[in-house]
């Protein structure tokens, strides 16, 4: 699926039907609305009648052609808007130290701004530098905060609560104000009644796929009112009293922190989760959900939505991504999103098929099974320059040159997540979010944060995933509340990360996990569990191997190839993936016990080879590519798509190359020919069409012949190839042959488009004795007309003074840094042997 982002919002219906064709027909399965800042003058506000009547007609025109259609529960994020009053607005708690000298006070308490509340004041000896070891509650009498008189210097230490001031971020017309208080149910079902309801309305659950809400970003929320009472019941002692241990050491601190910050989960997973939950499931639609951020939401919080969504790349790394499909895994949700391409080669227009299918590999390794593409920008038709796009992320729609590869690119991605959602995941592997840790380390009064995804990233590090991946293992995250209802065999090696407290259920189970024949690996933890073994960091992955065979084991190692693994009651299915800029050639061992094996090909969806299972089965991968690996016990159909016999021919065809740019005068050009060096090249073309005359014989029958347009190169810059790019922006670390896709044609056949390794095209069918026109129709990015838009700034200038500064536009100025288009080698006409 795709984002598609309604500007304004500002539609016409003649471009809904435009663009949703468009997708149909670029493969994709479907849209998620998102309505966020206007480009223009809007004439039906977010929610207005002539919105809501634009937004059934896309519906209906979506059903019509297949196409699958989401709702956001709100424009921009996080969720909010003019019908969130003061009394449900995000509120945070403020602290503030004041030193003072002996003698008694009298101060006014005076809200320095609307909302503020003071909410405790304590007093404790010593000063700034000398931190106190107590803290005595101070009263207010009548408005007026009593210090008592005192021998020396003290600290005063308050406790304020106040609005967070956060208003809805990117907002569309009609949706600006303050962003609700996710731990109150009563402004969660006020979002509902304002937002959901009239949606709903107007797009019924026969229309819809799911609702959705995007990551939780709630800047500093951690108050809510009614949480002192909520704390005691829960926690069983009153807050108030020992408040002042979220913003001061002592010997209860790291109790009443995590007491604290448990209580705001609950208060989340209790007072929204669930709340949207039900009344999606009332109106008919499954709620989706991006379950990380502020509020701090646990892995297992995810119990609470229907279909969880991650975001995030990096298969060895502790993502957002993995956040989510662990949670899915151990709560049995079958399909689980992710949204993908949110920063992808950034600034906008220059991502490259290769970098999508690049990325969109890497989260299928994170265990996700449906993609929601970060997104499509809704553009009017009369929208000068390169027209409407969103201030960052990729604009992934038919604007783009190389449009004509989205189709297969599309095809091989569908095939792959819809193969990736049979049977169940294979994980060997438990990573242990230590929440009880992490509950008290939280809080931004002591230099932390509130998101607990961001926060278990730091405690467990990046380094015990890679040491799983890169063993040949898959790993889920797994926290408390999940133990509860996992069975202690399921995995075969537990890993405690720098854990130094777990409930007494985690420890029991834990034993259990040893019982079962399971083993715990303690890396860098104090947990005391009878039969655990210390690990250190850089031991783990020999350790991980001792306790468990890989489940697909590579010969040479090779860190860059990922594998994901799901098992059916007759077949075992790897997918395996090249992540990285050269070529792989190894030999695969899987350890499921099945009697054949097939290689099947992601690009096609054929079968390339098959075997009884015995020997390591060989492959080469080329830069990012994925093939999968299927075990079985009844033998596989016949190999339908094999490989070609060796290549015995080849000939570099090096002269008689002319090109022409659209509507120019063809001319003759050496090969390699890269655009920006060409001063003839006319400006903000970014597509080019090379011509040859190739005098050739005939091939002889079963001869095949290729055209092999180059290899990739692995990039030769000094640094990661996203670095110096806002976010984690994803770019391939591959030079192509060329920039960036080749539609071939000879003799006036079309024999296929290449946008990814290998660039070769089979031309068998298109051959003939003696002379063969080969053309090579060459498509790059926008980025030159992107370079040369003045009317992107002027747009965004006429929009902040239309309608205030609700974007800023993003690196724009890296438009075409290191960029190369156009044929970049000399192709090579391979024939094999007859």
């Amino acid at each position: 699926m795709v984002r598609w982002w309604w500007f304004g919002p500002d539609v016409s219906r003649d471009e809904l039907d435009r663009e949703l064709t468009a997708m149909a027909r670029a493969g994709f399965g479907g849209a998620e609305v998102s309505y966020v800042y206007p480009l223009g003058p809007v004439a039906d506000p977010l929610l207005s009648p002539g919105f809501l009547a634009d937004l059934r007609h896309a519906a209906d025109r979506a059903a019509a052609l297949g196409l699958r259609f989401d709702l956001t529960l709100g424009s921009g994020w996080s969720f909010g808007g003019p019908h969130v009053t003061p009394a449900l607005a995000a509120r945070r708690l403020r602290w503030d130290r004041r030193e003072i000298g002996p003698g008694p006070l009298a101060v006014p308490v005076v809200a320095a701004w609307p909302g503020d509340e003071l909410v405790a004041a304590y007093l404790g000896a010593g000063s700034l530098q000398e931190e106190p070891d107590t803290w005595t509650p101070l009263s207010v009498v009548d408005g007026v905060l009593r210090v008592p008189d005192g021998t020396g210097t003290r600290v005063v230490l308050l406790a304020t609560t106040q609005h967070t001031g956060q208003n809805v971020k990117r907002a569309a017309v009609g949706a600006e104000g303050p962003v609700l208080d996710h731990y109150s149910a009563a402004a969660t079902a006020a979002h509902l009644r304002a937002v959901g309801d009239p949606l709903l309305d107007a797009v019924p659950a026969s229309l819809l796929g799911s609702v959705f809400c995007d990551s939780l970003e709630v800047y500093g929320a951690d108050w809510t009112p009614g949480l002192p009472e909520e704390f005691a019941r829960r926690c069983g002692y009153p807050l108030l009293p020992v408040l002042h241990a979220l913003a001061a050491d002592g010997p209860e601190s790291a109790r009443v922190r995590a007491d604290y910050h448990r209580t705001l989960v609950h208060l989340y997973e209790e007072n929204f989760v669930q709340v949207v939950q039900r009344w999606a499931a009332a109106r008919g639609v499954p709620f989706r959900l991006q379950g990380y951020g502020t509020p701090p939401a646990t892995v297992s919080s995810y119990r609470f939505a229907d279909l969880p969504e991650g975001e995030g790349w990096g298969w060895t790394s502790l993502t957002q991504t993995r956040w989510a499909s662990s949670a899915g895994h151990l709560y049995g949700r079958p399909v689980i999103s992710s949204e993908v391409w949110t920063w992808v080669h950034s600034p906008s227009f220059r991502a490259t098929p290769l970098d999508l299918q690049g990325e969109a590999h890497d989260h299928l390794l994170n265990g996700v099974n449906q993609l929601v593409g970060h997104g499509w920008p809704y553009s009017p038709p009369d929208a000068p320059g390169l027209g409407w796009f969103f201030y960052a992320a990729g604009a992934l729609d038919d604007r783009n040159p190389w449009w004509d590869a989205m189709p297969g690119l599309n095809a091989q991605l569908t095939r792959l997540c819809w193969l990736l959602r049979q049977g169940d995941p294979v994980a060997d592997v438990a990573v242990y979010v230590p929440d009880e840790d992490l509950f008290a380390a939280l809080g931004t009064a002591t230099g932390g944060s509130l998101d607990l995804w961001q926060e278990a990233r730091r405690r467990i590090g990046d380094g015990v995933p890679a040491a799983v991946r890169r063993s040949g293992l898959d790993y889920d995250l797994v926290d408390d509340d999940a133990l509860a209802t996992v069975p202690p065999d399921r995995y075969r090696v537990v890993v405690l990360p720098a854990t130094t407290t777990v409930p007494a259920a985690t420890t029991t189970w834990l034993g259990h996990v040893l019982a079962a024949g399971g083993t715990v690996l303690r890396v860098g933890s104090t947990v005391a569990v009878g039969g655990a073994v210390d690990v250190a960091p850089e031991d783990l992955g020999e350790a991980l191997l001792a306790a468990v065979e890989p489940d697909l084991a590579l010969d040479p190692p090779s860190p860059e190839v990922g594998s994901v693994h799901r098992r059916t009651a007759g077949a075992d299915v790897h997918l395996l993936v090249n992540t990285g800029a050269a070529d792989r050639t190894l030999r695969v061992s899987p350890r499921a016990h099945r009697a054949w094996w097939s290689l099947w090909d992601a690009r096609t969806g054929g079968v390339r080879r098959t075997g009884r299972v015995g020997e390591p089965v060989a492959l080469t991968l080329e830069p990012y590519e994925a093939v999968v690996l299927v075990l079985t016990d009844e033998p596989p159909e016949p190999a339908d798509d094999p490989p070609p016999p060796p290549w015995v021919g080849a000939r570099l065809l090096e002269g008689g190359w002319h090109v022409s740019w659209a509507e120019g005068v063809e001319r003759a050009v050496d090969l390699p020919h890269v655009w920006e060096d060409d001063p003839d090249r006319p400006p903000g073309a970014a597509t080019a069409r090379y011509r040859a005359d190739v005098e050739l014989t005939a091939p002889t029958p079963g001869q095949a012949v290729v055209l092999d347009l180059g290899s990739a190169e692995v990039r030769d810059d000094a640094q990661p190839v996203h670095v110096g790019m806002v976010g984690p922006s994803y770019r391939a670390a591959a030079r192509p042959p060329v920039g960036e896709t080749a539609r071939v044609r000879v003799n006036g056949l079309d024999c296929g488009v290449v946008w990814a390794p290998p660039y070769r095209v089979d031309v068998s069918a298109a051959v003939r004795p003696g002379t063969n026109r080969v053309e090579i129709e060459v498509a790059g990015t926008a980025v030159a007309a992107l370079a040369a838009d003045e009317h992107v700034a002027a747009r965004a200038a006429a929009s902040e003074e239309r309608h205030g500064r609700r974007f800023r536009m993003q690196q724009l100025e890296l438009a075409t840094a290191t960029v190369r288009s156009g044929l970049l080698a000399v192709p090579v006409l391979r024939t094999s042997g007859a």
